[in-house]
């Protein structure tokens, strides 16, 4: 099974921008109103409207710690932290938002993962 999971924005090109430019995301399919991205096995769209949804998080995942801490040197001007290590989850993660205020978090885990 595939999803892809959509956001309303006021702002479509600056915010697919964002994605494709500083996190490296591509762009899967355009449609009219929408743009769907990838990045790895994660798709995600943004589609034209009147108010943006900024609620909930996407999360990008890397294979290493210095994935991780590459990214945050492309991102730093927008992160909220720097990278840290999360025991509860086992991870190494940041946060940052994307122009539109939507929380953006970056990790790798630190165990075993099921294949995706």
């Amino acid at each position: 099974m595939s999803g892809i999971v959509f956001f309303g924005t006021e702002s479509l090109e600056s915010v697919v921008e964002f994605y494709v430019d500083r996190i490296g995301a591509t762009r899967w399919l355009e449609q009219p109103d929408c743009t769907i991205l990838q990045y790895d096995n994660l798709l995600f769209g943004f589609c034209s409207r009147e108010r943006a949804d900024t609620e909930g998080t996407i999360t990008v995942v890397y294979d290493s710690a210095d994935e991780v801490d590459t990214v945050y040197d492309r991102l730093a001007d927008c992160a909220l932290e720097e990278p840290v290590e999360n025991e509860q989850y086992r991870i190494y993660q940041f946060f940052a938002t994307d122009p539109e205020g939507r929380t953006v978090e970056f990790q790798t885990f630190r165990h075993e993962t099921p294949a995706v």
